[in-house]
């Protein structure tokens, strides 16, 4: 059959698509700005005679339809491979949980039948003339997603990006059992906070050991993000991309010309990702660029891929980390702010790599809600709080007080290279919490 007629054959309306969803029912919603919109409406209209009905996705650009519904937490749970603003307000209700993963596993959860999901519905580009949708900035995990589903609705969207793959990028009309032609809403954009000094600052510091011809990661954050933005000023040349999550910097970087991707050992001229976002600007950059090309996350996380890439510099950001050097990169105590996606990956991956280095960083203070100057050293981690990193596994960890290389060091001297990028005004403290937990030396510096 003509993938046209095929097409045509498919096309219904979103409110008979997710007619097929039952109580009980796995619902995948796909991924970050791919999550379903008009799909996402529909099912929340028929919440009254639903209940339990179990909805998976992450990185939530804007709050999802279904939040909204009364007594949210009676008809459906969500659960959230990594965490946004929008999915953290949720958790209050009592219907929306973290799924804690290393994100470079998440396709085999699927194919290993790990997951059981009865649909999956995602938004797609338009159909080619070959009967292909695309699933734009947000290959991720979405074809082994759809091996899995039993049923596989797509959400037309002819706003959203094409975006050129390795593999997995896309989706033939023949595998998808439903089409709907959605509204074409502007994609959710994201964006960044401006570059603070202290982001300066952490930026030099790890901008320091970065060569000419290496090849960057950028993980979810802020600060991240600000370093690119600084790498994009300086006068680096050569550098490629090999990252998680693609965000606006890499594209400053590139069109300052600091990314040719030349000096890369796979992938060589191509910037690689699992999912993008960021401003219309980026969506823009990645549409039909063949510099660019989306991959499955189990392709761009991989420790065996990473360590394949000479010169890899993973650059990530932390809520707080403590004097053995555990890092905390998910939540505050108890109360649950991101997850741990792909930081130990890139951590294992760039210490494999040739040449590579793995920089944690974060600001050496931050203010409570009543204006509270707190440490983001710790001594130890406060309870409930989430190890990302552990501590035989750090590699550089950066404050705008400076960077400490902490591998093969023993506790004492691990206590004394972290606390020496600490603030000023928290050090002696912090001394005397070492002392307590005897990884202090007397013949330590103060």
């Amino acid at each position: 059959m003509d993938v046209r007629q095929l097409y045509d054959r498919k096309l219904t309306t979103a409110e008979e698509a997710v007619s097929i969803i039952k109580s009980g029912d796995w619902v995948d919603y796909g991924w970050c700005s791919g999550h379903p919109r008009v799909l996402d409406e529909a099912l929340a209209a028929r919440y009254e005679e639903l209940h339990d009905v179990n909805i998976r996705g992450g990185v939530c650009l804007w709050k999802p339809a279904i939040f909204d519904v009364p007594d949210f937490a009676e008809h459906f749970t969500w659960n959230s491979w990594h965490m946004s603003g929008a999915e953290r307000k949720q958790i209050a209700t009592g219907g929306c949980f973290y799924a804690p993963i290393r994100y470079s596993e998440l396709p085999r959860y699927y194919r290993d039948h790990i997951l059981e999901n009865d649909v999956l519905m995602c938004q797609v580009t338009e159909m080619d003339e070959h009967g292909y949708f695309n699933f734009g900035p947000n290959p991720s995990h979405l074809m082994a997603a759809a091996e899995n589903s039993n049923k596989i609705i797509v959400e037309v969207n002819k706003n959203l990006p094409r975006v050129l793959g390795g593999f997995e990028e896309c989706i033939h009309v023949s595998q998808v059992d439903m089409i709907v032609e959605g509204r074409n809403d502007n994609i959710a954009q994201l964006f960044s906070p401006g570059v603070t000094d202290i982001d300066r600052q952490v930026a030099k510091h790890i901008m320091e050991e970065i060569p000419n011809g290496a090849c960057i990661q950028l993980g979810i954050g802020g600060m991240p993000n600000a370093v690119g933005m600084m790498i994009a000023g300086s006068d680096l040349k050569d550098l490629g991309v090999h990252t998680e999550m693609y965000v606006d910097a890499f594209v400053e970087m590139t069109e300052n010309g600091r990314i040719t991707g030349m000096k890369k050992t796979i992938d060589k001229g191509r910037q690689v990702f699992a999912f993008a976002a960021g401003t219309q600007k980026l969506y823009d950059f990645i549409n039909e660029n063949p510099k660019v090309m989306a991959a499955p996350v189990n392709y761009t996380n991989d420790i065996r891929t990473l360590s394949s890439i000479d010169n890899f510099m993973s650059i990530n950001n932390a809520v707080e980390f403590d004097l053995f050097g555990q890092v905390n990169a998910e939540s505050s105590g108890v109360a649950h702010i991101s997850g741990a996606g792909g930081q130990l990956d890139f951590v294992l991956g760039a210490y494999l790599s040739k040449g590579g280095k793995s920089f944690i960083c974060c600001s050496s203070t931050f203010k409570t809600k009543t204006g509270e100057v707190k440490s983001r050293i710790v001594p130890t981690m406060k309870q409930g709080s989430i190890i990302t990193d552990t501590r035989a596994n750090t590699h550089f960890l950066v404050t705008e007080y400076g960077r400490a290389n902490i591998k093969g060091m023993s506790t004492w001297q691990k206590a004394e290279a972290i606390i020496s990028i600490a603030h000023p005004d928290f050090r002696d403290e912090l001394i005397k919490d070492a002392e307590k937990m005897n990884i202090w030396r007397r013949s330590n510096k103060r």
